[in-house]
């Protein structure tokens, strides 16, 4: 489904990106870890074409993506704030999406009512703008935006920051539904090893920009994910 190969961003001297291959099948729950300035969310951003490689492509579902706009039919993201529209409420927000990925307002009427309880009652019918709502409840808005006309990829960067711990755990049940149960690619990245894991059945760890593990999710992949981390790895 999605294809790296090649793949490098550099900033001036600087190496932020090198991928030699990487292939996602479809229908795989997909997660990235790494530290901060890994390269997690560059490689979203080449993936999304918001930025364009220094060499190599990724292809998604053939499409190469830095050429051609024919993978954002079936592509869908969330990866912050930046992508909500902070003066519009969130029904007006959900159902600008609907009109874009060809959904009337019955559909996505339809969608949102299977949220009501990731919504918890503080999104829908609360008179506020996007901007307004506290951080947790505008990730809650853009995800499930996201999931708004049945789209083949989904990229969420950081979904379980800024949400309670309930809200968490209905976000991994939305996330394995969506691939063990829709076939959607489910591509996420997290610091929190635990919640990756949970939900991902492979998990990709990138240091300075490498892959430097591939791991198939196992009940061991926390373990040696926090051994990576914490430096107590043995060989």
């Amino acid at each position: 489904m999605i294809n790296t190969a090649k793949l490098t961003k550099t900033y001036g001297s600087k190496t932020v990106l090198d991928i030699e291959s990487l292939d996602i099948p479809k229908g795989q729950s997909f997660g990235l870890v790494g530290n901060n300035g890994a390269g997690k969310t560059t490689y979203f951003s080449l993936l999304l074409d918001l930025i364009k490689p220094s060499k190599g492509e990724i292809r998604s579902n053939g499409i190469l993506v830095k050429e051609s706009e024919d993978w954002k039919p079936f592509t869908s993201a969330f990866i912050d704030e930046s992508f909500l529209i902070g003066y519009l409420t969130p029904e007006e927000y959900f159902y600008f999406i609907g009109e874009l990925r060809g959904q009337n307002k019955a559909d996505v009427d339809a969608l949102l009512s299977q949220f009501e309880d990731f919504f918890h009652g503080e999104i829908l019918n609360q008179k506020k703008y996007l901007r307004d709502l506290s951080k947790g409840n505008q990730k809650k808005a853009g995800i499930v935006a996201a999931l708004i006309g049945n789209p083949e990829v989904i990229i969420l960067d950081e979904p379980f920051a800024n949400l309670d711990p309930t809200t968490q755990i209905r976000l991994k049940g939305i996330i394995k539904n969506l691939a063990e149960k829709q076939g959607v690619t489910v591509l996420v990245s997290s610091h929190d090893l635990m919640h990756v894991t949970d939900v991902c059945e492979r998990i990709v760890v990138l240091e300075k920009g490498k892959i430097v593990k591939d791991l198939t999710t196992s009940e061991a992949t926390l373990k040696e994910l926090e051994a990576h981390f914490t430096g107590t790895e043995t060989y």
